[in-house]
């Protein structure tokens, strides 16, 4: 089983997602979870674009342990001696230089020949040497390039003392097949090869990055240089999340794996989201919201008697707690069913019947369905699990020059509790009260609001998502006042967390 390193480049050609700019703080929170990630390199910056970017690497390199970190620098002497200024006290580093091979480059942008382009990245290549052991070399732009000519380049600065040789497919244009070819070909036209880790760098133009890199690993690449949730320049890049979890899960097919400490994707994923404000699409393999959510009926049918029917990865080895079913139109009774034991009805045949037929007839008209659709369905003769806390009383005090105080009056078994506490806002504050007289370990997953209607004094509805102990409730409210609503909503959710204790 070989083990591929994960060179990871979030915080250089992922920060170079428009929008994604990070500062020194936030790349350092980054790094620290990429640590735990077990990625083998972080490249931390590009230390001659920007003071940040110079500060933000010698930051890590003194506050990181674990993986090696990377300085990106053209082959430009000011730029590899800035990359070794601040990787000088680190104790793991390595500077990445790099220079265009592909004619089309050559021509148009640096206007200089073949000779020179080799001559100065061999140039490059020692300098980087004198101070650095770990040396790698890029060929930018080398799926445009004439391959005998790549192969000559690759050579020369192995000689030169680069350690690892990264391919990159820079503008995305290779398809696998043909990428494949070109690391089959460079393994055995470049006479020194051995001498040195192959890597690859993908971007995901044409949505081949994955697939480009996974080939490149069947064809001898060493390394594989990717992004958390694949961000990057235009279409980015290689997604470290798919990559990963393509070798691990086909391991009967690659014959290698990674060093990943898997269960920390979906935190690392959800750090860069929250850091970038760049949202993950819901269908996004391994981290998407829709990753582990299934509605096929047949689906979750086989699921629920045999997870291997339907899920070739475990939600829980990617840090998910579970497998999401997700109720719709096309959904089967067994699922149903499932949902409403969950929620705490134990409902006969008959009474089962009724309610499915009513659920798939909403399904049709309704494109999301919620517990709460589901309750609504029952009728009002099931047994339900009694209601632990309703909403007796509330009073809010708030203003400009008036810091948000509710008083919240609450029956628990009978008993009216009332407490008054302060908050960030009122919602704040009403939660605060209510948590306080429940007594709640839950975590407030999510707080929407939305109007039923049109107009100022339109109903009001709020929806909150709700965790604790490995259980997600949703609860609803609505009414003309939203802060009532958000306390009713809020209400309603606690009460469904005891229901499903005793389930």
């Amino acid at each position: 089983m070989r083990m591929i390193k994960i060179f990871d480049t979030t915080l250089r050609d992922g920060e170079q997602s428009p929008g994604a700019s990070m500062n020194v703080k936030e790349k350092l929170a980054l790094a620290k979870q990429l640590a735990r990630l077990g990625v083998d390199v972080i490249e931390a910056g590009f230390a001659i674009s920007s003071p940040g970017d110079f500060e933000a690497i010698k930051t890590i390199g003194g506050e990181v342990d674990g993986p090696i970190i990377c300085s990106l620098a053209r082959a430009k002497e000011v730029d590899i001696k800035r990359a070794w200024e601040a990787l000088n006290n680190v104790p793991k580093r390595r500077i990445h230089t790099f220079h265009s091979t592909s004619d089309i480059h050559l021509k148009y942008q640096f206007r200089i020949s073949r000779e020179d382009a080799l001559k100065r990245s061999v140039e490059m290549v020692k300098l980087a040497k004198s101070y650095v052991d770990d040396v790698e070399f890029s060929p930018m732009d080398a799926t445009r390039t004439d391959i005998s000519y790549l192969c000559d380049v690759i050579e020369a600065v192995i000689e030169a003392g680069a350690l690892t040789i990264n391919i990159p497919d820079t503008v995305g244009y290779s398809i696998p097949n043909e990428f494949g070819n070109m690391i089959k070909t460079i393994c055995k036209k470049v006479k020194n090869i051995k001498n040195a880790v192959i890597s690859v760098h993908c971007h995901n133009d044409l949505g081949l990055a994955v697939a480009n890199s996974l080939i490149a690993v069947l064809n001898g690449a060493g390394q594989i240089e990717c992004t958390i949730n694949g961000i990057g320049e235009r279409a980015g890049n290689c997604s470290l999340e798919e990559v990963v979890m393509s070798l691990r899960t086909r391991r009967d097919i690659f014959h290698a794996d990674t060093k990943i400490n898997t269960e920390e994707i979906i935190r690392t994923s959800r750090l860069v989201t929250k850091i970038t404000g760049i949202s993950v699409q819901p269908n996004k393999a391994i981290v998407g919201a829709n990753a582990f959510a299934h509605e096929s009926g047949i689906h979750q049918d086989g699921l629920l008697k045999e997870k291997t029917t339907y899920e070739i990865i475990k939600p829980e080895s990617v840090g998910l707690t579970s497998t999401k079913l997700v109720l719709g139109k096309h959904s089967g009774r067994h699922a149903f069913k499932t949902r409403l034991k969950e929620l705490g009805y134990v409902l006969s045949d008959e009474e089962l019947n009724n309610a499915f037929e009513r659920f798939k007839r909403l399904a049709d008209q309704k494109k999301d369905i919620f517990d709460e659709d589901i309750e609504a369905l029952i009728t009002e003769d099931v047994a339900k699990v009694p209601e632990i806390y309703s909403l007796v009383d509330h009073y809010i005090e708030s203003g400009l020059k008036k810091k948000p105080t509710a008083t919240v009056t609450l029956k628990v078994d009978g008993k009216k509790i009332k407490k008054k506490k302060y908050g960030d806002g009122p919602v704040d504050a009403t939660y605060k009260a209510i948590a306080s007289i429940t007594n709640t370990k839950s975590n407030l997953l999510k707080f929407e609001v939305k109007s039923i209607t049109g107009g100022t004094d339109a109903l009001g509805e709020v929806l909150v998502t709700l965790e604790e102990g490995g259980r997600t409730v949703r609860g609803h409210g609505a009414d003309t006042d939203i802060i009532v609503a958000s306390a009713k909503a809020y209400i309603n959710a606690l009460n469904k967390l005891e229901a499903r204790k005793k389930v």
